[in-house]
């Protein structure tokens, strides 16, 4: 690995892309003392923060003149696991075409290049700020994110803070999230023989009228005119252990996507409904649920100042306007937003989503190099 203290972007990108921080698997450790090593000479208050045993957050602060509201770039340092398909050495940090590819390069390890490249440059004009700057540098976010989770708690960001990841938005700036929710159902029912199947009560065919019930009733719910239609996937199914043998127990896993006005109460009172159907339809069957994850949905603060001005910076530095839409997913900023209420968390980063956990994943490095310079306009408008 290089160990150059100048390098441009792209170059950046592809160290990054070649360390290691699968999560599952070998997790941000190598990677944060990486990022340590690389920003040591900014004069940023560095600080540490253990979320679980041997993983830690990071920050890098940069003080301003006022104490609020602060600048933040936040990335997360795991990436999904590496997984198979690849024709690219998925660690290899390879550049093809104007493209780096491997695992992270655009799920966030350009994205976080671009932060990086930024805070130096911030850092390097050895000015006062107006505000506080800081990047920081989150663990767990491909699993339940309890490094954003962390950093509200440890008060790093707060409800005044201008709070921008680096996520791939393909060129948008995404400042909405749907909410999330989470639902673990299991149904329990009779065993007997397959050709006396009278004498018990079948949890698969119950669970199979939760699943056409909670899909019907997600289906006719409003759809949100910039975050679109509530969703229902069910994810994982388990039950029954012999093909010849009615089926005693089934249990299911859900992930609903939630679309105002659909939240968390509405949410669970529709599976609530369907496992009510699911009991009437097959006598002897006991439906039950708990909650395994709730992520409230994330509106667009049409008088966000982070908004407007990102807007702005855009516009000068592209020549074209960003288009402003939702984020698919959920990120270490929709977290922020909930947790603290703040209405300046959004997300701009450099590639395509849907290159995010696939083979062969790439970040352009055209994108790369819109992405940087419009966090450096970003934080120079903000902060000198």
């Amino acid at each position: 690995m290089k160990h150059k203290d100048r390098m441009n972007v792209a170059e950046l990108t592809r160290e990054l892309v070649k360390i290691d921080s699968t999560n599952p698997g070998e997790q941000e450790g190598k990677i944060g003392e990486y990022i340590t090593w690389l920003l040591r000479d900014t004069g940023a208050e560095v600080t540490a923060m253990e979320v679980f045993p041997g993983r830690y957050n990071l920050r890098m602060r940069l003080p301003g003149q006022e104490n609020t509201p602060q600048l933040v770039y936040i990335c997360h340092m795991d990436t999904v696991v590496i997984g198979d398909g690849w024709t690219a050495d998925p660690l290899g940090g390879e550049l093809q075409n104007d493209r780096i590819y491997g695992r992270g390069a655009c799920d966030m390890k350009g994205g976080m290049a671009c932060a990086i490249s930024a805070f130096k440059y911030i850092a390097d004009k050895q000015a006062a700020l107006r505000h506080p700057f800081a990047l920081i540098f989150t663990v767990d976010e491909e699993e339940n994110m309890k490094g954003a989770e962390a950093a509200v708690e440890a008060g790093w960001v707060d409800r005044e803070s201008w709070v921008l990841d680096t996520e791939p938005t393909n060129g948008e700036i995404q400042a909405a999230h749907k909410g999330r929710l989470w639902l673990e159902i299991v149904a329990e029912g009779i065993t007997a023989h397959a050709s006396t199947p009278w004498k018990g009560a079948d949890a698969v065919a119950a669970m199979a009228e939760v699943t056409a019930s909670l899909r019907k009733q997600v289906s006719a719910c409003p759809v949100h005119g910039y975050l679109g239609p509530s969703t229902v996937t069910f994810g994982q199914i388990q039950g029954g252990y012999r093909p010849y043998v009615v089926p005693d127990r089934c249990r299911m896993w859900v992930d609903m996507r939630l679309a105002p006005p659909i939240d968390r109460k509405a949410a669970v009172s529709m599976a609530e409904k369907a496992m009510e159907r699911a009991e009437k339809e097959v006598p002897g069957v006991r439906v039950s649920y708990k909650v395994t994850g709730d992520r409230p949905y994330i509106e667009m603060e049409e008088q966000s100042v982070l908004l407007k001005t990102l807007r702005e910076v855009c516009s000068e530095k592209t020549g074209a306007s960003a288009k402003v839409t939702a984020f698919p997913g959920y990120t270490d900023t929709a977290v922020i937003a909930g947790m603290t209420g703040c209405p300046n968390c959004m997300s701009y980063g450099p590639g395509s989503l849907e290159m995010a956990h696939k083979p062969d994943e790439y970040v352009p490095c055209a994108d790369l190099l819109r992405c940087e310079g419009v966090l450096k306009a970003l934080a120079e408008k903000i902060l000198l």
